[in-house]
């Protein structure tokens, strides 16, 4: 029995009915941007494996610490102990965020980043005596699928059997171009409704929405009306983060600091799970009091795991070398050429590109994982070795920096001849 049966016979896979869906692919290695399966074939990966994997699969030098750290120490229990990888990965990410970011929270993904984030805010208003409820979030987010991260991200079929458990949320429209004046008047009416603890956004990009943009303009004035009126604002930079945008931290195209961050996916280079949330000093000094009622009560087994902080730092000092930001320039102009062909397509409704992030929405069928062109789009691409996970009718690519222009060619070309595809189906 092969692999790919012996995985259908005992494993259930994420966003998956495994009813009707295929057997999996059985990936045995990988190589830079390369993933090969059992058989040899090669796929390209064009979406970083969900949109962690910043430097190539398999990378030597991040193997290398992450080996090292396992000689010394493997796991700690993060309540009244440290390790240096913990302590030194905190010290270099605050001295490169936003210069008010100056506590580091350890979680294990970008979902349990954001519960931290959303549980901190709230229970800030509730320590310095002015409970507050209500959150903010942009209409067709998605902040992650536990409860409290679900209950922020928009409804949708995924969480429709939990709507009745989720906490209520005041959804404002994205601020596309076009739209930017409409959402600046919906912000301002919920904030002069008052009870708004605060208001959490993916900043410049809008992953699983379709990697729907907007500018860094129109959310600095959203985040000047949440100074006004006293909310809290988080950043969920769990996609944007480590160089996604164009630059380290998509909050770094922002005059105004985010109170709160939000990291996963990049943080260890796409090697090891790890989440992070960081704070401002007066976050954190909300919770310093002799009451012990005030802690901030959460925690995970693997809370700051030392071998996952080790491939943090490992990927850290990548991203910061000069390759690498000139592999993040250059992904990004080859991106700009290949939208202006992609413009030229017929049923192209629009292009969108910010840094190494692009994709292109065609005019068929819908946003949806249901569609059926979004199976044809997926088969088409993988067919010619590339894997991309079309989002209904858009089609996006995110990879790792270590894509050579050859293989950002063939993804571009791949992307190119889904055109024929698009008008079978109108």
């Amino acid at each position: 029995m092969d692999l790919a049966q012996r995985d259908h016979n005992v494993i259930w896979h994420p966003y998956t009915q495994m009813k009707t869906a295929p057997l999996p692919i059985p990936i045995v290695r990988g190589e830079g941007a390369l993933l090969f399966s059992d058989d040899g074939t090669s796929y390209i990966d064009a979406v970083s494996s969900w949109w962690v994997n910043l430097h190539g699969h398999a990378h030597p030098y991040i193997a290398q610490k992450v080996a090292e750290q396992l000689q010394t120490l493997e796991h700690v229990i993060f309540a009244g102990f440290t390790h240096p990888a913990a302590v030194v990965l905190a010290e270099r990410l605050l001295q490169i965020l936003p210069q008010n970011q100056k506590r580091a929270f350890y979680s294990d993904n970008g979902s349990t980043a954001v519960e931290v984030a959303i549980k901190m805010a709230i229970q800030y208003w509730n320590n310095v005596g002015e409970p507050k409820r209500k959150v903010v979030a942009f209409r067709d987010s998605y902040h992650g699928d536990t409860f409290g991260a679900m209950s922020i991200s928009s409804r949708s079929a995924f969480t429709a059997p939990f709507w009745s458990y989720l906490f209520d949320v005041a959804f404002v429209d994205v601020p596309v171009p076009g739209q930017e004046e409409e959402t600046i008047k919906q912000l301002e009416a919920v904030a002069l409704a008052g009870d708004v603890a605060a208001f959490i956004y993916e900043p410049l990009v809008l992953g699983t929405a379709g990697m729907v943009m907007y500018t860094p303009e129109v959310l600095d004035r959203l985040m000047g009306i949440c100074q006004k009126y006293n909310i809290l604002t988080i950043a969920d930079e769990v996609m944007t983060g480590f160089g996604r945008t164009g630059r380290t931290f998509a909050s770094h195209y922002l005059e105004h600091q985010p109170d709160m961050m939000c990291f996963s996916k990049g943080l260890t280079g796409g090697t090891m799970a790890l989440g992070l949330t960081t704070c401002s000093n007066q976050i954190y000094e909300a919770f310093l009091h002799n009451d012990k009622s005030k802690t901030f009560f959460h925690g995970h087994s693997y809370t700051g795991n030392p071998v996952a902080c080790a491939a943090g730092l490992a990927s850290l000092d990548l991203l910061l070398q000069q390759e690498t930001q000139q592999s993040i320039n250059r992904i990004a102009q080859q991106h700009d050429l290949f939208a202006e062909k992609a413009k030229q397509l017929e049923f192209v409704k629009e292009v969108r590109q910010q840094g190494t992030v692009l994709a292109v929405e065609f005019e068929a069928g819908g946003t949806s994982y249901f569609s059926n062109l979004r199976d044809k789009l997926y088969n088409f691409a993988l067919e010619r070795g590339v894997i991309l996970r079309p989002l209904g009718n858009i089609i996006y690519m995110i990879p790792p920096y270590c894509i050579t222009n050859e293989q950002l060619e063939q993804v571009h070309q791949t992307i190119l001849g889904m055109h024929e595809l698009v008008a079978k189906a109108q």
